[in-house]
């Protein structure tokens, strides 16, 4: 099979926004925004939100993660340790409280796993919660719109760029592959490992800002690591093919990022962390993965542009 990346044919299914799709939306912003009003005049009830400080405490000692101050949390979202919420219903503002639960025996700390703990709770604020009218008083303060009408048009724009870029992407996403597979590349066992342990690597940096960690995830989740790492395997090979082919069209067509093509790339990046390239640079001074990434990430874009100029394309 000859590697063929120019001349290729794909559908970019084209999706219209309908006004039911706007409607479905407005429906998700109202249940995702509820009205938030301020009670003082009566306790908490299910359904109100509570602004609280807790300390938890087992066997009499206070124990590591139990403690916050000024949690919101709604009373029914079953968010807490079971038990947790329904003790605060009837409670008023200022009230402490101390609220009995046991944790469950499958939890991700070992050491609470099954014990029982009391949790030590204050409550600053009752919020209750309603739902919005569709006014233009909600038009202003979610969409920055004089009226609904507007408000609807905007949305409907917003979704309809956001349909096409999917769309968009798909397709790419397709001429990627019959470019990749054209190759007929099969990637080393060795190349596949190495990509799996990069991946669960970012895996574990993303559960690490939540505080967790992998092995707190496979917990959660019914799953072992193991398990997490072979169900990576089929998207890892893809890659691995997909970066080839890349490699290869680059090679074949000259294409390289230059110093200014990677720095408007990191510049993005820098004002997507809200700070600036100067700062971005200091942070990764001394540590060249960061250009690497980037580059081979222009690479990639550059080459997706000209398999996506030389392809036909029937928008369905």
């Amino acid at each position: 099979m000859s590697f063929v990346y120019r001349g290729l044919r794909a559908e970019m299914k084209h999706y219209i926004v309908t006004d039911h799709d706007v409607e479905h939306q407005i429906g998700h912003i109202l249940a995702e925004n509820p009205k938030i009003e301020h009670v003082t005049d009566r306790p908490a009830q299910l359904g109100d939100e509570v602004v609280i400080d807790y300390a938890g405490f087992c066997d009499g000692e206070q124990f590591e993660g139990g403690t916050a101050q000024h949690q919101p949390l709604t009373l029914g979202s079953k968010t807490f340790i079971p038990g947790f919420e329904e003790q605060l219903v009837g409670k008023s503002i200022g009230e402490e409280v101390i609220v009995s639960v046991t944790f469950p025996e499958v939890y991700h700390s070992e050491k609470l796993a099954g014990k029982a703990a009391e949790f030590r709770c204050k409550i600053h604020h009752i919020h209750a919660k309603s739902t919005y009218e569709l006014n233009d008083e909600f038009a202003k303060e979610f969409g920055g719109c004089e009226t609904m009408d507007e408000f609807r048009e905007k949305l409907r724009a917003s979704m309809q760029a956001y349909s096409d870029e999917q769309a968009e992407m798909e397709l790419q996403n397709s001429l990627l592959l019959q470019a990749a597979d054209s190759l007929g590349y099969t990637p080393a066992e060795e190349e596949i490992e190495q990509e799996l342990d990069r991946q669960l690597a970012d895996i574990s940096a993303e559960l690490a800002q939540q505080g967790l960690n992998l092995e707190m995830y496979c917990q959660f989740t019914g799953t072992t690591v193991e398990q997490v790492r072979n169900d990576a395997k089929g998207d890892a090979e893809k890659i691995l093919k997909v970066q080839k082919a890349v490699d290869e069209i680059a090679s074949i067509e000259n294409i390289a990022a230059d110093e200014s093509e990677i720095d408007r790339a990191l510049g993005i990046i820098a004002q997507q962390n809200g700070i600036t390239l100067g700062q971005l640079r200091e942070l990764s001074a001394g540590n060249d993965d960061l250009k690497k990434s980037v580059e081979k990430s222009v690479v990639m874009g550059k080459v997706m542009r000209l398999i996506r100029d030389c392809a036909e394309i029937t928008v369905v």
